[in-house]
């Protein structure tokens, strides 16, 4: 009987514990909830979140072109070049390219600028004839050429042509998909597109020709095919931003070409396209960066330098003659910045005009000064 009053005292006193629980944890639920503050921030922040996604719709629609979309409108700026004449309407409507000297270039300007090698175009003032992706031939004037860069700038009479568009060279990365176009071997191949990738960058090769030994600097590498009638055409990124133009490639061996990178020449573009002229100012000197130094003879051993570029040459009574500038010295910047590649002082020189002022920085053995001169015309 005793033992029955004390279970029965045991649950009661647990029951009563239990309905304390219940009734603490309810009264906790009833005031959280009355502090419960509803922000109409919380609804602006929706509608926000609603007009992301609405510029992300319209984002990617205007980014949906594929890879194939923008080569296809690549395709369109690229152009046949020949020095040659043809008589028929188009230089791609003969089986005799290889007479002709077919080559590649690409549009730059509306009003009929042109980018191509110099071994393609020929020199300054010479005349070569253009081919339009519709067709279309006309007689080009080459405005601007230097066989060193292998680089030219041709000019034909037409207007509101589409053009293409250029990239960043300086920002390439080892490994990014790349495409060239061009027209390689004859008419059957024009306007080939082949693929691959940035396989180096700053290369610099030799070049023998005519008994002539010439360096090429700061190339890019790659592996996409390049074949003759290639040379001029554009290397570029799926995005169609064209980064180099196409040049040479590798005879003894499978997927090495090169293309020279598009910054060097942009200056110039930038020229033509605002005032139809480009004034080519030039320190008078001949130099070579690091890159050229092993390929030199063993009397270049003893020349050592991490940045900048040997002063070879001073030009006779050019810019650099009679100033404090030596045959010998290392430029490591100018008006500021670091050169490093022949490049890098040719891009920045295509900025200036003649009778500008530069200073240089110069490092002579142990010694470092700045010399000022003034820029004369190439």
């Amino acid at each position: 009987m005793v033992k029955r009053k004390k279970n029965k005292s045991r649950k009661i006193i647990f029951i009563s514990i239990f309905l304390i629980f219940i009734w603490i944890f309810g009264f906790y639920l009833y005031t959280t909830y009355q502090n419960i503050e509803i922000n109409e921030s919380n609804y602006t922040a929706e509608r926000q979140q609603s007009t992301i996604e609405e510029q992300t719709v319209e984002k990617v629609e205007e980014n949906s072109k594929t890879v194939a979309d923008m080569i296809e409108e690549t395709t369109e700026k690229v152009v046949g070049i020949s020095k040659l004449k043809n008589t028929g309407s188009s230089i791609f409507s003969s089986n005799e390219e290889n007479d002709l000297g077919l080559g590649t270039g690409f549009i730059v300007t509306a009003d009929g600028y042109i980018v191509s090698n110099s071994h393609v175009t020929g020199e300054k003032y010479s005349k070569c004839y253009v081919t339009l992706e519709n067709g279309n031939n006309y007689e080009g004037t080459v405005a601007w050429s230097d066989t060193d860069l292998d680089l030219s700038i041709v000019k034909i009479n037409s207007k509101n042509l589409p053009y293409v568009s250029l990239g960043d060279s300086s920002s390439i990365r080892v490994g990014e998909t790349v495409y060239a176009i061009g027209n390689p071997i004859g008419f059957e191949f024009r306007r080939t597109v082949t693929s691959g990738i940035i396989s180096a960058k700053n290369r610099t090769i030799k070049i023998e020709e005519e008994n002539k030994t010439s360096y090429m600097t700061d190339l890019i590498q790659t592996d996409a095919t390049i074949n003759p009638g290639n040379s001029g055409g554009p290397l570029i990124y799926p995005n169609g931003n064209v980064i180099g133009i196409n040049t040479v490639k590798i005879s003894t061996a499978e997927g090495i070409g090169f293309a020279i990178p598009i910054n060097i020449i942009k200056p110039i573009i930038e020229s033509f396209k605002k005032t139809g002229t480009f004034e080519e100012a030039t320190i008078g000197i001949y130099a070579y960066d690091k890159e050229v130094i092993p390929y030199l003879n063993s009397s270049y051993n003893t020349i050592n330098f991490d940045t900048g570029i040997y002063v070879e040459q001073i030009t006779k009574n050019g810019p650099a003659d009679n100033t404090e500038l030596k045959e010998g010295d290392i430029i490591t910047n100018i008006d500021g910045k670091e050169l490093n590649t022949m490049n890098d002082l040719r891009e920045y020189i295509y900025t200036k005009k003649p009778n500008d002022e530069v200073t240089l920085k110069v490092t002579r053995g142990k010694i470092s000064k700045e010399i000022k001169l003034v820029l004369g015309k190439k």
